[in-house]
């Protein structure tokens, strides 16, 4: 049977690589000349100006006669239809956006870093400009953007539109996030976990596409968790499902920012990694402690094995009242690979009913799941004609 990809090192395959860094600098810039696409993508002019028009002659991009200091110039814009939509995530550490078009073309993508006790007034603040400025870009308006998705760390109380646990994510306690931020970009926003809309992501193009149950654990800074069925997330009756950093591992561990004690975060979050190597000068990041592990030192890993070992117990719980057929391990933690995923592995079949564990695999779409699942339900929200009760 004839393969569906290309070999490697093909002519074929490159030739597809090189159209992928091409949109994907069109992404990250909005608009280019093609001799600036040449600089950003260090690809000759001639291979620019062949992809180019092949790109055009697909509908993916379109070109415009423009000058530079003087000169003529093409430039290329990634092609939009029918509207945008924009994603925001915002998470413990870094602010993500990206912008598409409702036929699900990334157009736009960028990214900065945050404090570690980031307020939302600062960074709702920084967000709407950087919309505004990637949206500019594109030679567009706010007023071309139909709707927002944003995704924080923690579930959303539906009457009230706040976190729903105060003390957990400090500097946004009593804020109504979706109305704080449509004030700042007069858009209609809608608010869900990082967890769900990563999980969404993952549902809709990556580890679990073509599953109708699924348990989705974005393991990071904070860890959260969504009971994906039948091609959604299911929310609960107050957006709380699926809190699997908040499952109690020891009724008598240490104390959760939740107010309770022993939960998965207080063991496996990073603040709990992180304090196990307080006196370490090298380890102030979960980035530290991974390039540690990857580097052989013994304290980092077993810190992530114990880390897998306490998910794993957690993740059997969730097994045992909802019988997934997988698991997907997604967040900044996930990067440790086997090294976190055997030891949760072993700790899920241990403890599982019965001999049916789900499958444990790492997510595919990484840091950008979260946002992509905040484009995805923008579109879904579009295509439902969006109601703000969804708010």
């Amino acid at each position: 049977m004839q393969s569906r990809h290309p070999p490697p090192g093909s002519q074929t395959s490159l030739r597809e690589a090189n159209r992928a860094r091409i949109v994907e600098s069109l992404k990250r810039h909005g608009h280019l000349t093609q001799v600036e696409l040449a600089g950003a993508t260090g690809l000759s002019a001639a291979t620019i100006s062949n992809i180019v028009k092949e790109l055009s002659g697909a509908g993916v991009v379109n070109t415009a006669a423009t000058s530079r200091s003087g000169r003529r110039a093409v430039e290329v814009t990634l092609a939009r239809r029918q509207g945008l939509v924009a994603g925001l995530h915002i998470s413990k550490r870094h602010l993500r956006v990206a912008i598409s078009d409702v036929d699900r073309t990334v157009v736009a993508e960028n990214h900065l870093p945050l404090a570690a006790d980031h307020r939302h007034d600062r960074e709702m603040d920084r967000a709407a400009l950087l919309i505004g400025d990637m949206v500019e870009a594109l030679d567009a308006s706010l007023s071309d953007v139909l709707v927002l998705g944003m995704a924080l760390p923690h579930p959303i109380d539906p009457a009230s539109g706040v976190i729903s646990t105060p003390g957990l994510m400090r500097g946004w306690d009593g804020v109504a996030i979706a109305d704080s931020m449509s004030e700042r970009i007069r858009l209609p926003v809608f608010v869900d976990t990082e967890a769900n809309l990563g999980g969404l992501a993952e549902l809709r193009s990556g580890a679990a596409r073509g599953f109708t149950s699924a348990v989705y654990i974005r393991v990071g800074y904070s860890i959260g968790g969504s009971l994906l069925i039948n091609g959604f997330p299911y929310r609960g009756g107050s957006g709380r499902a699926g809190e699997v950093g908040h499952v109690m591992i020891d009724p008598h561990g240490p104390l959760c920012g939740c107010g309770n004690r022993g939960c998965l975060e207080a063991f496996a979050g990073g603040p709990a990694l992180l304090e196990l190597f307080r006196g370490d000068p090298g380890i102030h990041r979960l980035r530290d402690l991974l390039l540690r592990a990857e580097a052989g030192d013994s304290g980092a890993r077993r810190a992530i094995a114990d880390a897998g070992r306490h998910i794993g117990a957690a993740a059997a719980t969730v097994s045992t009242l909802f019988d997934p057929e997988l698991v997907v391990i997604g967040g900044e933690m996930a990067e440790a690979g086997e090294l976190l995923l055997a030891p949760l592995r072993h700790e899920l079949e241990r403890a599982t009913i019965g001999a049916n564990a789900p499958e444990v695999v790492t997510g595919t779409l990484g840091d950008r799941a979260a946002v992509l699942g905040c484009l995805a339900a923008a579109i879904d929200n579009v295509a439902a004609e969006w109601k703000p009760q969804l708010r």
